[in-house]
């Protein structure tokens, strides 16, 4: 069985954030659930993007829409767990962009990934509903 694998560009993140794993994020087996873990990256996206005076339906002046998500989970994450949520950008085209997740987790003072994730993102208009052309004041948010 070929695995997920997610390579994370060199250098420092857009953006980063701790979030902490609450209970309703745990399933059955005692551990957060691969729902959560989306729902982790919605959030770490929501929060990128709220600190440039954004959201995903005005990401400067267009909509932003998921296409695809890829989850490669390394560890179990507890409730309790504080997760660091580091975000990478790759693949920026005109019209779409990959969003990067690198999930960590303190354990016994020791930094150890969680879980490594991706979402496909596409430039969208929703009135239109078709796929849209970035707009310069989102394309700025990308190191060049």
């Amino acid at each position: 069985m070929d695995r997920v694998k997610i390579k994370f560009p060199d250098g420092i993140p857009l953006f980063e954030t701790d979030i902490p794993v609450r209970i309703g994020d745990i399933n059955y087996g005692g551990h957060m659930g691969n729902d959560a873990y989306l729902a982790m990256m919605h959030e770490a996206r929501m929060r990128w993007l709220g600190r440039h005076g954004f959201d995903e339906l005005n990401a400067g002046g267009i909509s932003l829409i998921m296409a695809d998500s890829a989850i490669a989970y390394k560890a179990e994450a507890f409730y309790g767990d504080v997760l660091k949520i580091a975000l990478y950008a790759t693949g920026i085209t005109d019209r779409s962009f990959d969003l990067l997740y690198h999930i960590s987790a303190v354990r016994d003072n020791v930094r150890k990934d969680i879980a490594h994730a991706k979402t496909g993102m596409l430039c969208f208009d929703y009135t239109t509903r078709r796929i849209a052309v970035m707009t310069e004041p989102f394309k700025n948010l990308f190191p060049a």
